[in-house]
């Protein structure tokens, strides 16, 4: 009985080692407001995260774990880290130290497998403490109380995709993150030496941001005119020319349902109204106006942008195009989506990475840009206030406007003011186009 038993255990076996798992490698992406370290991992793991004083530090130690690639060098230029460092703790563990340049608080998460990444540990360093300030730019205008103080009109520039999420990718391995950004840039350069107009880019570098912030960093900014930056593909590699897309109608309907159910959005100010004083009826009436008159204002900027880029090369489509896009879905700010060129075409793809094709593009949609906002500044800005000194001046109604108060902005009579327009009475309409006459 004893034999057999001592031939059972032998046969059993015996107890595995635990597996240190792997840190296979590591990504630092620098945003606006954060830092991200990315760590490439095998398999789930726990993990600590302390601070360190004197210099600041963080501490990240993972049990039973090993780095099987390399750190990542960081760059000079990075805000909040000066370096990062690895080390063994306890025999099995890995310790992962970040020296800092000030101090920061860190919130890490599992990414599970998306594409070509696999599972992955991302921790994000946001600064902290005394001193702490935020890496981006705010831009915040004004609203002017007086004629003197005329602003500028702000533009927000998306760069489509970024980050982990490079876009569509040309027959050389060209990149639409990449090239989207360098128009967007260019973009940028070419309006800040535009009387008037202050660009506002929503990412600076390659960095991932969800569609939707992108829309939060435009009304951040109060923008005035949203445009998103892409390079289309197609599975027929003959496909070329440029597009324009604003939003379709169902989009903005199902867009509308989705802000209506959502009670921080209902809480939101939509074109001057706080939705969260209003009954449902109310609300949807009042969503309704200004999505049709931010619509309007989309489809007319767009048209502009279209026929400039008709000088620069060809067009996939002669007239604007409509789509749900989420980046166009904001209900109070106008808004396009630019499709330069069909990366998937080798031609085309050339052209995309040539610096002085660039320079066209951004010359042609920000002309297309120039000349909408000739017609269709907002009120007090400065475009506004030179458009009228022409011939001719537009006004478009927005929500909270008044004959009067229009009348008084432009220093005409409300008498004239109803005379060149054909009203009766004080009742307007939002994206109503007025006529101002001379005074």
């Amino acid at each position: 009985m004893y034999k057999l038993i001592a031939l059972f255990l032998l046969i059993l076996p015996l107890p595995l080692q635990a597996q240190q798992v792997e840190v296979a490698s590591a990504r630092i992406w620098t945003e606006p407001d954060k830092t991200r370290l990315v760590l490439d991992i095998a398999e789930p793991i726990s993990h600590k995260i302390f601070s360190l004083d004197n210099p600041d530090r963080l501490v990240i130690d993972i049990p039973d774990a090993k780095l099987t690639g390399k750190l990542p060098t960081v760059e000079a230029d990075e805000p909040l880290l000066m370096g990062l460092r690895s080390g063994i703790r306890e025999g099995d563990d890995l310790r992962l130290v970040l020296d800092l340049k000030q101090k920061a608080r860190a919130k890490s998460f599992l990414l599970q497998p998306s594409g070509k990444y696999g599972l992955r540990l991302v921790v994000d360093l946001t600064p902290s403490g005394k001193g702490a300030s935020a890496k981006g730019t705010k831009i915040v205008k004004g609203h002017p109380s007086a004629p003197a103080q005329l602003r500028n009109v702000i533009v927000a520039i998306d760069a489509g995709h970024g980050g982990a999420d490079p876009g569509a990718i040309g027959a050389t391995g060209t990149q639409e993150k990449n090239v989207t950004l360098q128009i967007a840039r260019r973009l940028a350069r070419l309006m800040k030496k535009e009387p008037g107009m202050t660009p506002v880019l929503t990412r600076n570098g390659d960095y991932f941001i969800r569609l939707r912030k992108r829309i939060d960093l435009a009304r951040k900014h109060e923008a005035d005119l949203f445009v998103s930056i892409h390079a289309d593909a197609y599975r027929d590699r003959q496909v070329r020319g440029s597009s324009v897309y604003t939003l379709s109608q169902r989009g903005a309907s199902s867009e509308a349902a989705k802000w209506l159910a959502d009670k921080e959005n209902s809480a939101d100010l939509v074109g001057g109204i706080d939705l969260s004083e209003s009954d449902d009826m109310l609300k949807t009436v009042l969503l309704d106006m200004t999505q049709s008159a931010t619509l309007e204002q989309g489809n007319l900027a767009a048209k502009r942008v279209l026929a400039n880029l008709q000088k620069v090369g060809s067009v996939h489509k002669g007239s604007v195009q409509k789509a749900g896009f989420v980046v166009l879905k904001a209900p109070d700010i106008p808004s396009m989506l630019v499709e330069t060129a069909f990366i998937s075409n080798p031609q085309e793809e050339k052209r995309l990475n040539s610096s002085e094709h660039q320079a066209r593009l951004a010359a042609a949609i920000l002309g297309g840009i120039r000349v909408y906002f000739s017609h269709n500044a907002p009120p007090g800005t400065k475009l506004a206030a030179k458009a009228g000194k022409g011939d001719e001046r537009r006004y478009v109604i927005s929500h909270g406007d008044t004959l009067g108060e229009i009348a008084q902005q432009f220093h005409v009579s409300v008498t004239s003011l109803r005379s060149a327009n054909q009203i009766d009475g004080d009742q307007i309409r939002v994206g109503q186009v007025l006529t101002i006459p001379e005074t």
